[in-house]
């Protein structure tokens, strides 16, 4: 039964965290008629900016104490980022109290007729492959909107005034995890790799977690050929009879797959013989950049717009108009015949092997906080293409270990500092070790926040010392 069909009025409903999708679920709660109640850990001085423009709408907030249930709560909304095993979540469950995401809230608040999703969700990736599926619908003539985890609310596209044909939904772990109906039209998992393993509490539990996505799905289940992870959540996974396997790979695809042949993107899944015929398109050099990482974001994101209808032409035209965000294997700068790049977003191992895979040879940029991350296995795979290493941020030593057990020969610079200043240091360092034809890729494979507030920071100072050297010759 759709939400919109209960009465919420009067109804005691607790919202768990300030910020970005707690303080829009409490205004949608409240507005909706329910008696809203926000809790929230903290009580510095954000937060108390926060909860007085709330109390001043009639919403009561209690900073200080998450980890009480207020009494009579009848439902939680929780925001993404708290972890299941607070003892907020275990009052609920003792008092039989269901517990939703701002996701799950959404998806029960879409009125009739409301648009399809296309979701996708793995470890890396997800950001641009929404973004190049959201580029493709448009390219197709759909009104569309890349939203999710991606800056963009849920709530305010499913409430909001415009309508939309069909939406491109980036999912976290976090997300689908308190998103227990949500029904896609088509899903992906990208890749699955360590990540977040002390908020899931282990490996099984964060791709369980993932699996979700394809829960109900009616048309396609998109997996990563190369990561049988992802196919084995495809079999696990409960689907509407008819639902497909679509796999995606940057080899020659086999029937029910999409591929790469001689430069050129294809399509064997969604054709009228797929055991003979392949529908081009569009050409590798259509992807930007064309990173083998990237072609497969755009092989999922093409496999989700054809599985929604979408003609070949509208998916060529879409990745040529595609343009990626900042600090995702951003071309920076060309300083004679060294070439900047800035992946600032590759906070994790996995993303960052990803990176370094795209490149050769490379003076690497690496360190922050490791978040339990190991690197022997990422730096046993990428030795042969590094240059140089410049190491930076709280657990370089980590990383430093890794080479010495796996890259003995390769010069690494451990530069001993976590302040902001570090980068411009990094780059001097880095500009020193590299040659012409050389790349200085930042991927640090860690965490930004031992030395900057996110990784968005970080990769603005690595830009801005790149182009103070391209300017000045130093930084």
């Amino acid at each position: 039964m759709g939400i919109r069909k209960v009465s919420w009025n009067g109804k005691r409903v607790t919202v768990a965290g300030l910020g970005v999708s707690g303080i829009p679920a409490a205004r949608v709660l409240h507005g909706l008629g329910a008696v809203v109640t926000v809790v929230n850990d903290g009580d510095d001085e954000r937060s108390r900016a926060q909860a007085a423009e709330l109390e001043a709408e009639g919403i009561t907030v209690r900073l200080g104490d998450g980890a009480t249930l207020p009494e009579g709560t009848e439902l939680i909304v929780t925001t993404p980022g708290w972890r299941p095993d607070k003892p907020l979540f275990t009052a609920a469950a003792e008092a039989g109290v269901e517990v939703w995401g701002d996701v799950e809230l959404a998806w029960r608040l879409r009125g009739p007729g409301a648009a399809p999703w296309l979701a996708v969700t793995g470890t890396n990736g997800k950001t641009t492959t929404v973004r190049m599926l959201a580029s493709i619908l448009e390219a197709a003539g759909l009104r569309t909107a890349a939203v999710g985890n991606i800056g963009v609310s849920l709530l305010d596209a499913v409430l909001g005034e415009e309508t939309y044909d069909v939406l491109a939904v980036e999912l976290s772990s976090y997300q689908l995890h308190w998103a227990p109906s949500v029904r896609a039209h088509s899903a992906a998992v990208l890749n699955l790799a360590p990540d977040h393993l002390d908020w899931h509490g282990s490996m099984e539990a964060y791709a369980a977690d993932k699996g979700r996505i394809y829960e109900g799905n009616s048309v396609a289940c998109v997996y990563n050929v190369a990561d049988k992870a992802t196919e084995d959540l495809v079999r696990e996974a409960d689907v509407e009879e008819g639902c497909r396997a679509i796999g995606f790979t940057l080899n020659t695809p086999g029937p029910s797959q999409l591929g790469v042949v001689e430069g050129i993107l294809v399509d064997r899944a969604f054709v009228e013989n797929r055991q003979k015929q392949a529908q081009e398109l569009a050409e590798v050099a259509d992807v930007n950049p064309p990173a083998p990482h990237n072609i497969a974001n755009a092989l999922a994101a093409a496999a989700l717009a054809r599985a929604f209808g979408v003609e070949p032409r509208a998916v060529r035209d879409g990745l040529r108009a595609f343009r990626p965000d900042p600090h995702r294997i951003e071309l920076v700068e060309d300083i004679e015949g060294v070439v900047y790049v800035d992946d600032s977003k590759a906070t994790n191992t996995h993303a960052a092997e990803a990176s370094l895979a795209a490149y050769d040879p490379i003076v690497w940029i690496a360190g922050g906080l490791a978040k339990g991350a190991t690197f022997d296995e990422l730096v046993a795979k990428s030795a042969k293409r590094l240059r140089g290493v410049v190491l930076i941020g709280a657990d370089r030593a980590l990383i430093r270990e890794a080479l010495a057990r796996h890259a003995p020969e390769v010069p690494v610079v451990d530069l001993d500092r976590t302040d902001t200043g570090a980068m411009s240091a990094a780059v001097q360092e880095a500009a020193r070790l590299a040659r012409p034809g050389d790349t200085v890729l930042l991927a640090p494979a860690c965490a930004s926040m031992d030395m900057f507030a996110n990784y968005n920071k970080r990769g603005e100072a690595f830009a801005d010392a790149v182009r103070t050297l391209a300017a000045t010759g130093r930084v």
